[in-house]
């Protein structure tokens, strides 16, 4: 006898999910045995090595795809840009999304979760880490009370929806100065290592950079998931709306070249930008991928307006300044010889980011992908393809 198991359709899962969930189920074991038997037996982190791929990638990396949220919260509720609500939610959602993704990751790599208690009782007000938990906790809490509407819509509790409309604005404003301060606040976390950052990267404007290249990034997050959720969703890109926040990624990128370029100038190290090796090449990197390939792409007219332009451009900029973030955490730091700067994948003491730890990081990015999806599906995150304008399917 033959037996038949039918799946009803709404249970079928795409090959992308299944792929997403057996990351997460592996990341979920990974994050087990590490709690059970410490991170020794997961990672290959040690007292030399304590910062390296989870710090760069989960933090660093983490915090800074997240600032388009900030922005266009910005752009909308406080410059009242109103043509730019499109692309607010998605934004908020992704940001918030991207800080969860953080925590979660920092709760793996620290340990003991049940003790996160001891974070607002036994505090260093001497510790820019303090400073940083905070900012974490307080702006992933303003952006989940700023995504708040769009589920209370679904739930059709219309009053409790336009109560936190009333006080967007000021939410806003203060979820941009926290983002604002918790952006420059990761590069002031760098500036006790002077003897150990590689001077093409240390510099006492670390704040400053920070800040400027988050923006650059946000911007270019936000072109980066318009696209791809246009495609993966089979909807309309609003050309219109990522043309003109293009357009401005030239200038900021500008003002980035002009305070890296210009502080080492100040500081007499540009020698080290042709002398450094490896370093030198990593720095140039960046700056040709992450900077210069951006802004002369996004100066042309022709490349704003076109829908492969504007993702292969926001590539180049998080693909350079994602680089930028690894160099300053990782690769451009030594732990023996300060005169003696190699990437740690390369360098004197022996750290390679272990299997698990890559697997971590990956099944936390996979389940922010599909949180993402899944608020796509039972949200209203987009808005009405019919009530916006120049959208290109």
């Amino acid at each position: 006898m033959n037996l038949q198991i039918k799946i009803h359709p709404r249970f079928q899962l795409k090959p992308l999910v299944i792929i997403l969930l057996a990351m997460m189920g592996l990341a979920f074991v990974i994050a087990m045995v590490r709690y059970a038997n410490g991170i020794g037996a997961v990672s290959n982190l040690s007292n030399s090595y304590p910062w390296a791929f989870w710090i760069s990638f989960d933090l660093f990396t983490g915090v800074a795809i997240s600032s388009g949220a900030f922005l266009m919260a910005a752009v909308v509720y406080i410059f009242e840009l109103k043509e730019f609500r499109p692309l607010v939610r998605p934004s908020v959602l992704t940001g918030f999304l991207g800080y969860m993704m953080v925590v979660i990751a920092l709760l793996v790599d620290l340990g003991h979760p049940e003790r996160i208690w001891h974070y607002f009782i036994y505090q260093n007000f001497t510790s820019f880490l303090l400073v940083i938990g905070l900012y974490v906790m307080a702006y992933a809490a303003i952006m989940m009370v700023e995504f708040a509407p769009a589920i209370f819509e679904r739930l059709k509790w219309d009053k409790l929806s336009g109560f936190i409309r009333r006080f967007m604005k000021p939410l806003v404003i203060l979820g941009a100065v926290i983002s604002t301060l918790h952006q420059g606040a990761l590069g002031a976390l760098l500036l006790i290592q002077p003897a150990k950052l590689h001077p093409l990267w240390w510099t006492p404007l670390l704040p400053v950079l920070f800040f400027i290249s988050a923006v650059v990034i946000g911007l270019a997050m936000i072109l980066f998931e318009s696209s791809l959720s246009s495609r993966y969703f089979k909807r309309g890109l609003e050309v219109h709306l990522l043309e003109k926040l293009a357009r401005a990624i030239p200038f900021v990128l500008g003002l980035y070249l002009v305070v890296k370029f210009g502080q080492l100038a100040f500081a007499g190290n540009l020698h080290y930008l042709f002398t450094s090796g490896l370093m030198s090449d990593l720095f140039w990197t960046e700056i040709l991928v992450g900077a210069v390939l951006p802004l002369v792409l996004f100066s042309l007219k022709k490349i704003r307006q076109s829908p492969r332009g504007l993702l292969i451009g926001a590539l180049a900029v998080l693909l350079g300044l994602i680089l930028d973030r690894f160099n300053v955490s990782w690769f451009g730091v030594t732990h023996s010889n300060p005169l003696t700067y190699m990437p740690t994948f390369m360098g004197q003491v022996n750290y390679i980011p272990s299997i698990p730890e890559v697997a971590l990081s990956v099944g936390i990015f996979s389940a922010g992908i599909l949180a993402f999806g899944l608020a796509v599906k039972y949200l209203d995150v987009f808005e009405p393809e019919e009530d916006q304008n120049g959208i290109v399917s």
